[in-house]
């Protein structure tokens, strides 16, 4: 008899979480009323928004729940339909997180149609962190001819396409890694104009050589050591998406060291720099344009991704605690069962 295997937030963690702050069951397949589809997941979504979902603390959206399954988007394939919208063997993206069967009444369900691109691109490069990047920069970062682009993480989803699309626009992308090998790899592979990586010693001094000219759009997504070198070289009128704060997440308290929040309000107010927080909700009016602009992209080699996956759904706490860490390299990706397009 078939399966179905979960993954269960056990404890909200304490600082940086563990592989002990899950649970891994095994349960039946639920089976569909009328007006349902039940959904096998095919790939799963790991993403840092996950760890504050782990935590009760405020936040945009509500946090997972004790015993509840974990949050996150997949790629999917209808096992079973009683809904009129859904048939059989329709590839999906849905939200019904970490777990290998799942039931949906459908809402907020969307279609897949491939057209040769791989189906795991709708949880990536098609999906949230493409959309992301892609709102991000035409609502708040607004990059222009000429101007100067930096962005951190800039080998992982959300980065590489922020850099990417700036180019498109017009812009220098400088983009700011972990490791020489995920600079090397926006530069040679992604077109990056520079990448720089954040854990060298005089890190500071490149970021400004790399950016004579200032620093014109900052997309922030990991603060720390970066957002502080790149605060002395923001321009006159510069914005600053903030998507994420990846070094921060599992902090349990202040930052330890001098308070650079008075630097960073000077530089606002002197250079009359727009900082906007967002979510990818935020600016859904966009999807129709996001998804005919990037799978155009895509397809003409203008937007390039790449993929870091991890085989079996019980191996994914141990991924989200390797992304937190940044050990991944590319969009992390959960293969949980077969891919019927492949």
């Amino acid at each position: 008899m078939t399966t179905n295997t979960k993954v269960l937030l056990k404890h909200r963690p304490n600082g940086d979480p563990a592989e002990t702050d899950f649970e891994i069951i095994i349960d039946d397949v639920p089976v569909i009323e009328d007006g349902q589809i039940l959904t096998r997941t095919i790939y799963l979504s790991l993403d840092p928004y996950m760890r504050g979902r782990m935590s009760d603390a405020r936040s945009y959206a509500e946090p997972t729940q004790v015993g509840d399954v974990m949050t996150g988007g997949t790629v999917s394939v209808v096992e079973a339909s009683k809904n009129d919208k859904f048939e059989e063997g329709d590839i999906v993206v849905t939200h019904t997180g970490w777990q290998v069967y799942a039931i949906s009444d459908g809402k907020g369900v969307r279609k897949l149609h491939p057209n040769g691109i791989p189906i795991s691109t709708g949880i990536g490069v098609l999906g949230m962190p493409g959309m992301t990047a892609y709102t991000g920069l035409k609502n708040i970062g607004k990059p222009k001819e000429g101007e100067t682009l930096v962005v951190a993480a800039a080998s992982g989803p959300v980065g590489s396409a922020v850099g990417q699309i700036a180019q498109i626009n017009g812009s220098r992308a400088i983009g700011v890694a972990g490791s020489d090998e995920k600079c090397a790899y926006a530069v040679n592979e992604l077109g990056f104009d520079a990448c720089l990586n954040h854990k060298a010693k005089n890190f500071e001094d490149q970021l400004a050589a790399a950016c004579p000219d200032g620093i014109d759009i900052y997309w922030e997504n990991v603060a720390g050591r970066v957002l502080e070198a790149v605060i002395p070289q923001l321009n006159f009128f510069s914005r600053m998406p903030v998507c994420g704060l990846i070094s921060q997440y599992s902090m349990t308290g202040p930052p330890i060291g001098e308070n650079k929040l008075p630097s960073l309000m000077r530089a606002v107010l002197t250079n009359r720099t727009c900082i906007q927080g967002f979510i990818v909700t935020d600016f859904g009016k966009d999807f129709k344009s996001f998804i005919s602009d990037m799978t155009q992209w895509v397809a003409e080699g203008k937007v390039k991704f790449k993929e870091h996956r991890i085989k079996g759904i019980e191996n994914a706490p141990k991924g989200l605690l390797g992304l937190l860490k940044g050990d991944n390299f590319g969009k992390t990706i959960v293969e949980v069962s077969d891919d019927p397009t492949t």
